[in-house]
């Protein structure tokens, strides 16, 4: 296989990874952005973590949440648990590695505010436990999975939304997580402030 067909064929595998998650998510998708609008305007915040590329995928979510996505508009309460070398190396030590979300979770969650959880397996043991203390602690689940959902779709409860990305490969699910997580930003603009 060429070069040119190795890169077709990711496009390709891209475009109907993203298909077929179209279907499968659409009115989650719009469930959970109006969930999250609701969220914001009134006066909760949105904590988002993930591990290796998905806790980048939770520093850009919250970057477009604070600054802006497309189009100028006040600033949202988004916060990355991902970026406090500090407290993730002081948990990570005191505690354990599965504890770097949690413990940041638990001291910062109030009840109405709302967790994006990001793991391409849906199995990251640190993403499970602070789903467990955002529920603890009164708050609402956003989890991006990919794969089966893993041991995150088992998690969901009531109020929850579990946005899937229909592959079993985590290129393809990285690069739909962060079509959800665009789709959020836009969505949320447009319900907080239409034009």
């Amino acid at each position: 296989m060429s070069l040119q067909q190795r890169v077709r064929a990711h496009f390709e595998a891209s475009i109907e990874t993203k298909r077929r998650t179209l279907d499968a998510a659409l009115p989650v998708i719009v469930a959970a952005a109006e969930h999250m609008a609701t969220v914001l305007k009134t006066g909760g915040k949105v904590l988002a973590c993930g591990n290796g590329g998905s806790a980048a995928d939770a520093q850009h979510f919250a970057a477009e949440l604070t600054g802006r996505f497309e189009r100028e508009r006040p600033g949202l309460a988004g916060i990355a648990l991902t970026t406090d070398t500090s407290a993730l190396t002081a948990i990570a030590n005191d505690y354990s590695y599965e504890q770097v979300f949690s413990k940041q979770v638990q001291a910062l969650v109030r009840p109405g505010d709302l967790l994006l959880a990001i793991s391409t397996s849906g199995n990251s043991p640190s993403v499970l436990k602070a789903i467990e203390a955002a529920h603890d602690g009164g708050a609402s689940v956003i989890a991006l999975t990919g794969k089966d959902g893993g041991k995150m779709a088992a998690q969901i409860r009531s109020g929850d939304f579990e946005l899937r990305a229909v592959s079993g490969v985590t290129a393809r699910i990285q690069e739909t997580h962060i079509l959800f997580l665009h789709c959020l930003c836009d969505a949320v603009d447009q319900i907080l402030f239409p034009v």
